[in-house]
């Protein structure tokens, strides 16, 4: 085939396994089904591609958007752009834009905890907070053992309410989305007890600890290096039987030329991850750490959730803008 779209492909099974270019037009805003920027790695892929499900842009005119995260019982999503220093939220059933919070204090990171609650990464204040019910903020951590938190990144919570955070420091190299300020402390991985709010380091020696997401029986934590060289990668660390501590880890999969930010596990094990600066994709990795799919953006993802009522609808995260798609998979 010739033309703009220029598709070459070979149906080895009707819809689903078809190897083309990836060439969507994205001006236009129309889109052939399949959607030409979902790409089948391998088989193992295909069973979460709809046919006629393609990426959406949901919203743009951002600077920098990060922080999914998706809040059911609302039907909406909040999700920060930091150098504008407010968190938006886009509400499913009028698909509409509004601020949820002005300022945010730089917010990077959102969360909810297993009450429910909403909890965030600042950059500004260099801390982790948490929204009670009645709209009032508290602070879960802010420095340790007597230093300042460089700035909190991203965070998940623990099946028994335990907050874990990273803490690169991406916040404080500039004044665009913070203030720029000497680190105290290393990079870190870090957890907060929910009984007694003591603060540990769980995981050391990353270059930028970035995202992190839990698999889906709480046995395993994956954390993107979005600092490391040699491999630029994705690290896999067991979690010990009581939820408190990590073992040493290791090298879950080697990303390429592509850095790894935001990553989110689905229900079958696989890990979706952002792959920014060569493929600008979501990048599907089954738990072999095989990559078996990949959706591709205009623009450099920064970080995704799962979200909608069946769970099976991805968010994402991306420079200006947010995207969503539906999927087969289900967010663990």
């Amino acid at each position: 085939m010739s033309g703009k779209f220029d598709w070459k492909y070979e149906i080895k099974d009707p819809f689903y396994m078809i190897d083309r270019k990836l060439n969507r037009d994205w001006q236009s805003g129309l889109v052939t089904y399949p959607d030409p920027a979902i790409e089948i790695l391998n088989n193992e892929f295909s069973k979460y591609v709809i046919f006629n499900a393609s990426i959406e842009r949901l919203y743009t005119g951002c600077r920098w958007v990060e922080g999914p995260v998706w809040f059911g019982d609302g039907g909406y999503l909040l999700f920060s752009d930091i150098p504008n220093n407010r968190i938006l939220k886009w509400e499913e059933s009028t698909n509409t834009v509004s601020e949820y919070r002005n300022p945010s204090n730089n917010s990077n990171g959102n969360y909810r905890d297993r009450d429910g609650h909403l909890i965030t990464c600042e950059h500004l204040t260099r801390r982790v907070t948490k929204t009670e019910y009645d709209g009032t903020i508290s602070t879960l951590a802010d420095s340790f053992r007597n230093s300042k938190l460089n700035a909190p990144n991203d965070l998940v919570t623990h099946k028994d309410n335990s907050i874990w955070f990273t803490d690169p420091g991406y916040g404080i190299i500039n004044n665009y989305e913070g203030n720029r300020s000497t680190p105290e402390l290393p990079t870190a991985v870090y957890r907060i007890d929910a009984t007694t709010k003591q603060i540990n380091i769980v995981a050391s020696g990353l270059n930028r600890p970035n995202g992190l997401c839990f698999s889906q029986d709480y046995k395993k934590l994956y954390v993107s290096d979005s600092g490391s060289e040699n491999p630029k990668a994705i690290y896999v660390y067991e979690v010990s039987a009581d939820g408190k501590s990590l073992d040493e880890g290791s090298v879950f999969v080697d990303t390429g030329n592509d850095s790894s930010d935001g990553i989110r596990c689905d229900t079958d094990g696989n890990l979706w991850a952002t792959s920014q600066h060569d493929t600008n994709s979501i990048t599907i990795y089954n738990p072999s750490a095989k990559p078996i799919g990949r959706i591709h953006l205009p623009e450099v993802p920064s970080n995704l959730t799962f979200g909608g009522v069946k769970k099976n609808r991805l968010f994402i995260t991306a420079s200006q803008s947010i995207y969503s798609i539906y999927t087969d998979a289900t967010g663990a």
